[in-house]
């Protein structure tokens, strides 16, 4: 097991678990993870000769947990990665790995404060510039005027989308994890009105794809009904307020070494519409991209689903840093 510890990163403080010792990178999770969704990570990386820093992003696990919505928004997130960056190892740029919302705040991070970060990696989601709308204008006329669900609408309601997490947090697990896993079935993230919520129509597999097992999911679970949903569910209502914030930086691009690793079958990765050429969006938008790597048959838990694939390119990259 790691070790862990709690860093007064600035404005809030982060649980973090570390394995090995030498340049720091610090893997950031999504919605709705922990640090532990690096644990096929983290010994790897140790063991390549470098110091694995697992956070618990704010809101979740061991970390502060700001009961404002405001308090989840990217400009807060980045600067708490930055802010454990700094404590962990003040003279010298981090390497930063993020996956699903974590790939936005490691993207962002390294936009915003390039000097501090040595070089990013995203799994799922991909860097596409600063946003020239606030993804909430996307996703209503996409979705919501059309009359179809989509659970980041959702997800603006503040309680139901908490209570409905909360009342049956393995069940609520269990059908989001497996809903756009590579395992599942077409139409295991069903279609449906912009009026329901986001667990009906859901699947609850028997047995669990086993990426997965008991024991994993028991400390998620865990995890959840400690801390709640409130603060994960908070980062997507900021989505105006991130907008804003990033304007400052839609000339940069990012040009320290940059990796990007998907799934053909995540639904994050290919957006709204699978992408031909994952390489060629990132490289208008991040000069020194050193690979865009796209698993078969690979759904939205990356690191977890493909932990040798991801770890074979994954420690490569960091070595040639």
């Amino acid at each position: 097991m790691p070790e862990f510890r709690t860093i007064d990163a600035g404005e809030v403080r982060i649980r973090c678990a570390i394995e090995g010792e030498g340049p720091l990178v610090v893997l950031v999770h999504g919605f709705p993870e922990s640090w532990f969704s690096w644990r096929h990570q983290m010994g790897p990386i140790a063991e390549a000769g470098f110091t694995a820093c697992a956070i618990d992003v704010r809101g979740y696990g061991g970390s502060d947990k700001p009961h404002p919505i405001e308090a989840y928004a990217m400009e807060h997130l980045t600067a708490d990665v930055a802010g454990v960056a700094r404590a962990l190892q003040p003279d010298a740029p981090a390497i930063l790995v993020g996956h699903d919302w974590g790939a936005p705040i490691v993207w962002n991070t390294a936009l915003s404060r390039p000097e501090a970060i040595a070089a990013a990696a995203g799994l799922s989601v991909p860097f596409t510039g600063v946003p020239a709308r606030p993804f909430t204008e996307v996703f209503d006329a996409l979705f919501t005027q059309r009359n179809r669900f989509f659970y980041q609408a959702w997800f603006q309601k503040v309680g139901p989308p908490e209570a409905e997490a909360e009342a049956d947090v393995r069940g609520f697990l269990r059908k989001f994890y497996y809903g756009i896993c590579g395992d599942a079935p077409d139409g295991a993230w069903p279609q449906k009105a912009a009026d329901a919520t986001l667990l009906e129509g859901m699947i609850d597999p028997d047995p669990f794809p086993a990426w997965l097992t008991e024991n994993e999911l028991d400390y998620y679970v865990a995890e959840f009904r400690e801390s709640g949903f409130r603060g994960p569910i908070n980062r997507y209502r900021n989505h105006e307020r991130d907008f804003e914030w990033l304007q400052a930086f839609k000339d940069r691009k990012l040009e320290m070494p940059t990796l990007l690793i998907g799934g053909d079958r995540d639904p994050a990765f290919n957006g709204f519409g699978r992408i031909a050429d994952p390489a060629a969006l990132m490289r208008e938008h991040a000069t020194d991209l050193r690979g865009a790597h796209v698993l078969a048959g690979c759904g939205h838990w990356t690191q977890q689903e493909r932990p040798e694939e991801v770890n074979a390119i994954l420690i490569p990259w960091l070595k040639s840093l």
